[in-house]
Order: structure tokens, then sequence, then C-alpha cells
């Protein structure tokens, strides 16, 4: 996930920590990154994203330590906890500045995306000298995440941030543009940078696995593609806009496994352009639109296309998401998906905002506590799209009696009578 709550200048708060013990006291054994950390100032998608900067190490490192020292409380021992630290750039959806405007580095002209992000006519595209500098970054952040204490590292590739941009880049011109190996040349450089600098590290991948068109809200409020016919710029896409040819994923995984990564976490699409098919839910935020087809769909296309992924590379650590819209079934799905070897894990993301302790109580064999089961009401993507700060406001008590709960209410009261 996304926090919206750091420091300006990307250091975590006491709400930053309160999420990350919450983690830790979850039962999960694998946490994933935690949330999208910014490998420099110009990459961070809010201006109170977490930034990953040598001033800062000592902050992730006791970060770590408080969700390490929970997990402990409740389960005994740590032994079996793999923590890792998503690391990003967020490309053409960069918002670092204080005042909160766009600062896009895009990786290239996109014919839709350019317009929605404020992409100037004259916006300069990242050079391949810029790439290059960039891969550093990363690299050097992983050694920071090392020394902070983490395990592992995710090179992100998803939800239309720089890395998945990137993987689009078919019109792009360059080293990293073009050919499939061309546009897998930005995390290959960066993993043989971790590998030969910080060989202690482990590292993981999230990807969108494929791609639709962007979407916009029509006449009834509801989500219709924003464009017609032919589609060239999805990485998984069949050309159409809303078709699926996983030809390139696939080459993906089989690099993945040819450079000795074995963890990888499966997403699609994109929360800014198309949310219905990469994070399923009734409830759209309020930039949003409604659903164009039942969320159930858009949860059983994701868990089909990463069964039929984990079926080709049966010895990747594949890890699913976007299965929160299941709500009550949650559980009873997930263990199905890993019975039938459709996936070897089931990742959490808003879920864990409300209900932190499902993990646990399902391992435990408790009954689930419904009053904090996430009902997919996007408050938690309204309220920091609307410069509040991260959480789950409908279900979390502290964040029912945060002073943003009444802010949010008018913000979503105002959209209402629009």
């Amino acid at each position: 996930m996304e926090g919206w709550d750091g420091t300006r200048d990307g250091r975590p708060t006491d709400l930053t920590r309160r999420r990350w013990r919450r983690f830790g006291r979850s039962g999960a054994k694998l946490i994933w990154g935690g949330e999208a950390v910014a490998v420099r100032p110009d990459g961070r998608a809010n201006p109170r994203q977490l930034l990953l900067c040598d001033a800062h190490v000592v902050d992730f490192a006791s970060l770590r330590q408080e969700l390490f020292q929970t997990h402990a409380r409740h389960f005994d021992t740590t032994d079996d906890l793999c923590v890792g630290l998503q690391l990003t750039h967020s490309g053409r959806y960069a918002v670092p500045l204080h005042h909160g405007r766009r600062a896009p580095r895009i990786a290239y002209r996109h014919p839709v995306l350019d317009r929605r992000t404020d992409v100037d006519s004259d916006e300069p595209v990242l050079s391949d000298d810029e790439l290059k500098q960039l891969i550093d970054d990363f690299i050097h952040a992983a050694g920071l995440a090392a020394q902070a204490g983490f395990q592992w590292v995710d090179i992100k590739h998803c939800h239309g941030y720089l890395g998945h941009e990137l993987l689009s880049g078919f019109d792009r011109t360059g080293l990293f543009g073009g050919s499939f190996e061309n546009r897998t040349r930005f995390l290959r450089s960066i993993v043989q940078g971790i590998r030969s600098e910080h060989p202690e590290l482990e590292i993981g991948v999230r990807v969108s696995v494929f791609d639709f068109v962007p979407f916009c809200s029509g006449p009834d409020g509801v989500g219709v593609p924003e464009v017609s016919g032919p589609y060239r710029w999805a990485f998984g896409g069949d050309g159409t806009g809303q078709g699926i040819d996983l030809t390139e994923p696939a080459a993906f995984l089989q690099m993945l496994t040819e450079l000795d990564i074995e963890l990888v976490c499966t997403t699609c699409g994109s929360p800014y352009y198309n949310p219905h098919i990469q994070r399923p839910a009734f409830f759209p935020p309020s930039d949003g639109y409604l659903p164009p087809e039942d969320p159930l769909v858009g949860v059983d296309r994701q868990i089909r296309v990463t069964g039929e992924l984990k079926q080709q590379f049966p010895r990747l650590l594949v890890v699913g998401s976007g299965y929160s819209y299941l709500q009550d079934w949650l559980p009873a799905v997930a263990e199905a998906v890993v019975e039938r070897n459709l996936a070897d894990c089931v990742g959490l993301g808003r879920m864990v905002l409300s209900y932190p302790e499902l993990p646990a109580d399902v391992l435990a064999g408790n009954a689930l506590q419904r009053k904090k089961i996430c009902r997919t009401f996007s408050d938690c993507t309204t309220g920091p799209r609307n410069g509040l700060v991260s959480g789950c406001f409908p279900l979390d008590d502290f964040y029912r009696r945060h002073d943003d709960a009444a802010v949010l209410a008018e913000i979503k009261a105002r959209f209402r009578k629009q």
C-alpha cells in the first residue's frame, strides 16, 4: 500500500508507526513492504509518502523494530517473520512538492494519460542517462534498507508507476524502450546492482501482469473506456484495451526465475485510471466511478490470471492480491486458491487497515470479527486524495474519532451533491 501520513521530509510519524505495529499483530508472516517507499524526493506519490535516504535509516530501522516487537508480544517468536521494503519511483504520478501539485516524470508520451496527469506538451521524457541515475538510486536505497534490517526489497513494477510504465514503453526509443529486452532493462540493471553490492538482500517484484484502457465516469457515473478502438499501451493487454495476453507477462516471470528471484506479487492495472480491475469495490473513491461490472468479476479475473501464471512457473512463490471485496468470504476463497495451487499466498491490503487481526483469527480458528471486515467503502482512498491521512475511517475507532473524519464526511457530502 501507499502511506499518506509521513512527515514532509519523508520520515514515519506516530500514525505510520501505529499502522506498522498493527501489521506486526496481524499474524501474517510475510510483510510485503508495509507500504511503498520512494527512493528519492522527486519519486514521492504524495507529499507525505515515506522517503528512504541516508538521513532516514535510523527511522526505518526503528519502524521495523516496532513491527517485530509487536509481533513477538502477540506470537512469541519472530524467527519465522519475513519483512521486506517496497522501493518505488512514482513516475507520472509523482506529487513530491509541499504544495501538493503534480510533478510528473514520464517514461514516454501517452495519448490519454498525459492529459490526465497534467503533462505539459514540452514536458521532457526521462532520458536514458536519467534512468541510469535512477537505477543507482534504487541500488543505494536497497543498501539503506539492508542497513535498517530489512531482509528483502521489492522493486515495484505496478499500478502505472515508473517501473510499470517502462514495461509498456513500446514507443520509447533508446536503451529502455521498444523491445521486451529494452523495456525490462531497468529492472534487470537494478537487480544486478543489488546482487553485486548487497548480496545479503533477497529481491521481490510486485507487477501488474495485465492492464486495460483508462476508464472515466460516464453520464450516469458508471465507468466507461476513455478511448475506443485499438489500444497498444497496456503491458499484458491484447491490443483491444479490455483483453488480456499473458505472453509478455509470462516472459517477465521467466526473466525473474533467470535472475534467481523467487518472490512475486501479482496485481493489475492502476488505481488511477482503471481501479475497478485493480481493487474491485462497490463504493468508488471521490475521484472515481461506479464499477462497470460486478466487482466479483474483477476478483475472479485476478484469481484466474494469477493461477494461470502460477501453473506456468511452479517454482515461483506467488502472492495473489485483489481479495478484499470478498469480505466475509475472503478466508474461504483464499484457502481454496492455495489448496488448488492457484497461488502460494493471498495478500491483504485494505483489509489490514480495518481488521489487522484477520490472519491471526483465521489461523487460530476464531470467528471473524464482522464489524472490522473491510466493506470497500474506499474512504482509505478518498481521504488521502483530498489531503487527509491514511486509515479506515468507517471501521477503525481511532480514525473515526480523528479530526480528519469530519472533513472527510464534508468532502463526501459535497461529491454526492454534484
